[in-house]
Order: C-alpha cells, then structure tokens, then sequence
C-alpha cells in the first residue's frame, strides 16, 4: 500500500524494528496450534508483546479476550496452566507499565533584577565609528597626457623610493621637445649671423664708414639674436621635464592600496592611477557632530577597538580637531593616532573609538552602583554579585566600601569592578533556603529588566 502522507511515511520509518517473537510466549502457541484461524491473531499478539515499543492498549485488550473467551482452550490442553499464567503475568506488567512516572519538582528558580556596574556619569562615555588609514596617502598621477605603455602596479605591492612604476608614450611631449632643438639651431644660426653683421658694421663704423645709428641697429639684432637663443635652450629644458613627467616613480617607500587604470589606457594630467600608502603610523579618520566636538581637545586619549580583531583594544591619540564642518557629512572631521598598532590592522577597517569625558573632566573615573542593591549587616556593606558560569549563574555576597551618595547612587571605592552585575531586587530571596544561589541556564539576561 502507497502512503500518501509523508510525515507519516518518516515516522513509520523510525518506528519499524523486526520483531521476533520471544520464546516464553512458545506455550501460548502451543496451546492454540490446532486452531489455524487463531493463529494469525495470537502472533501478531504476540510480537506486539515482543516489540520495544509496546502498544499496551492494544495488548490489556487482547490478553483479556484470549483469557476469557478461549478460557475452554486453557482448560482442556495439558499446557493451559501455564499458559494462563502467562496472561496474568501480561496483564500485570500492563498495569506496572502504566503507573505514573515519578515526578521530580525542580525548585522555582527565583528572578531578580540586575544591573551592571557603571561609572559615574555614564553619559561621558560615548562611542563613535571610524576608519583605520595609513598616516600618509598619496594618490599617484601623471603630469602629462598620453598612453599608458608600461603599467608595473598591483595591490598590496610594495615598492621603494624611486622605482618605475608606469610609463607614457610620450609622444606629444617628443615632437615638443624635437620642435624645440628645431628652434634652438635656428635661433643659434641667426645669433652667428647677427654677431658677424656686428663685427663688421663695428669695423666699417670706426673707419668712418658708417654711422652710429647702423652700428647701434646692428648692435640690437645681435642681442635679440642672443635672447632668442637662450630662450631656446631654456624651451629645451622645459620640453625635457615635459617627457620626464611621462614616467611615474614611487615617491616613498609604501605598499599599493588601489589601482585604478590599466595598461594600455589614455590617461590626463592629475587624473588618479594609484594610492601608495606611505606611512609607517596607522591613524583613525571619523566624524564628530557638533553635540560633542567641543569637547574633543587634541593630545585627548581614547580607546579603540576593531570589531574583527576580537577581544584586542588599543590607545590612541587625537592629532587633528577640523574647526569647520564636512558639508557632505554633516561632522567634523578628526585624526586619531594609534599609539601601539600591530600589523594585524589594515587600512579600511572599521573601528570604535570611544572618548571618555569623564576621564578628561574629572581626572579620575568612579563606579557608582544603586542605592537598593547595596546591604548591610553586622560586617558592613555588601551587594549580592551575579557569577557566570557555564550554563548557571549564581549569586554571592560580596563586601564593599563606599563613598559618597550622588545622584546616581553610592560611589564604590572598593570591591567592585567595571562591568559586574549586582541584585538590584529580589534580594530577599537571595537569602532563603540552601538553594538560593542558583540559576538555571533559562535564567539569562533576558528573563531580568535592566534598570537603566
């Protein structure tokens, strides 16, 4: 038979073990062998007494109707008595196999209300997100127009001062620069023309020949031969550091962090190919808006973390506070020098920077905790302290110092850390019977309100 219900087909499926039948159940066969119409009945009784999984509804019924209605059967066969007693005994197992389990009462786990241990003025702690950098960037451009025709830049490449990293064709800038020897040896045959026409209109001019007005116009073409000249030559110069700017060096030491033109390409003046990063400093770039940029000093320390490198803080420094807003941001930018990197930070990363106010303000930082989670008895004051561990929590009582009220409760002088829960209510029960310490693993955070 096809089944349609494929629930039903997997369940079947786990439930399908091959029974064989036990052989203290031999006699009641025996005992009914002659009727061949009851035994197909008595054996699939039988294996259901045999299965792992007993059906002992169905067993209680059958087990009755094999006792009372072939009661006769029993009684005239030399095996009945056994037989019999057999079906007692089945009938007694039904009942011990359905009697109530034993139920085992867990004591009530009791919730309580928590916090965690703060500092005083929480509020002048705040976080921000940034990006991590090199120190010095540099976009790599030629300052010249051509063809790219050698292109030797991969990302995270690492080059050194001076090497070739790309060149251009150069074309424009070679027939400028041959235009300008051109005009440099026409401009040198008409200074040498010049100064003979000079030489000789001198000679004629002291002989009485000629006079002073020929000799002073012969003495200005010569000089505007020679200017022409030399300003020929400087054109060769300047044609000269024209083809230069056709070859693009590394300018410092650094490694390749984009690319962004490929061989072959037509590239302009100024238009970016490359970023080399350059620093030897990894620095945070972040904006602050205005409800705190006032507040932010340079030489100011914060904490840094990045959300990749797991568990891993760092210090730094603040370098740069930008007094004018970024108009596409809304913020003002900032720099933050890390003061002990590791080669584990790339730059792109994110991270959290986080300013401490308070630290700034008042010098030092104090843990306050609530006025109603704080004891006291005969050894002084105590709060009951939230312990994790594993799958359970437990509570212990815990002796502090404490100093004065502020309106966020008693600042701790002793005994606490940063970060600790403390019992802010239910804290009578934490005191009664000897399993008062212990939480179950349903008792997480979320079965307690946090009292802000």
């Amino acid at each position: 038979m096809k089944i349609k219900s494929k629930a039903l087909e997997v369940n079947l499926a786990d439930y399908h073990v091959d029974v064989a039948v036990d052989e203290k159940y031999s006699v009641l066969q025996e005992v009914m062998s002659k009727y061949y119409g009851l035994m197909e009945g008595l054996n699939i009784f039988l294996k259901e007494l045999s299965h792992p999984y007993k059906n002992w509804r169905f067993i209680v019924t059958e087990a009755r109707r094999y006792s009372l209605e072939y009661f006769h059967l029993l009684k005239n066969h030399p095996g009945g008595p056994e037989a019999a007693s057999l079906l007692f005994e089945i009938l007694f197992d039904a009942v011990e196999a359905c009697k109530d389990k034993e139920v085992v009462k867990e004591p009530p786990i009791r919730p309580v209300l928590y916090k965690e241990v703060g500092y005083l003025g929480g509020d002048n702690s705040r976080t921000f997100s940034g990006t991590a950098r090199t120190e010095k960037v540099i976009n790599l451009s030629f300052r010249s127009t051509g063809i790219i025709t050698q292109f030797n830049l991969k990302v995270g490449q690492q080059v050194k001062e001076g090497d070739l990293l790309a060149k251009l064709d150069n074309v424009q800038a070679r027939l400028n620069y041959e235009s300008a020897i051109s005009a440099k040896n026409s401009a040198s045959s008409q200074m040498n023309t010049a100064k003979l026409s000079l030489e000789r209109t001198r000679i004629l001019y002291e002989k009485g020949s000629l006079s002073l007005s020929e000799y002073e116009s012969a003495k200005n073409s010569y000089e505007t031969a020679q200017a022409s000249f030399e300003s020929s030559q400087r054109k060769i110069g300047i044609e000269q550091e024209q083809i230069r700017y056709g070859f693009l060096y590394a300018p410092e030491d650094g490694i390749i962090a984009a690319v962004e033109a490929e061989i072959e390409e037509n590239v302009t003046p100024g238009q970016n190919i490359a970023v080399l990063n350059a620093g030897t400093e990894m620095e945070i770039a972040l904006g602050l808006p205005e409800s705190v940029i006032n507040r932010v000093k340079r030489d100011m320390k914060v904490t840094i973390n990045f959300p990749v490198l797991d568990k891993l803080t760092f210090s730094g420094t603040v370098t740069e506070v930008s007094p004018s807003v970024d108009s596409n941001t809304a913020t003002y930018p900032v720099r933050i020098v890390l003061n002990d990197g590791t080669e584990q930070i790339r730059s792109g990363m994110a991270a959290n920077i986080t300013f401490n106010f308070g630290e700034e303000e008042h010098g030092t930082r104090q843990l306050v905790v609530p006025p109603i989670s704080v004891g006291e008895d005969g050894e002084g004051r105590f709060v009951f302290l939230l312990n994790e561990a594993g799958d359970k929590t437990t509570v212990s009582k815990n002796y502090i110092s404490v100093g004065e009220l502020s309106s966020e409760g008693f600042v701790v002088t002793k005994g606490l850390s940063h970060g600790d829960k403390v019992a802010t209510a239910g804290l009578q029960t934490l005191l009664e019977g000897p399993d008062r310490q212990v939480f179950k693993d349903r008792c997480q955070r979320d079965d307690f309100s946090i009292l802000e």
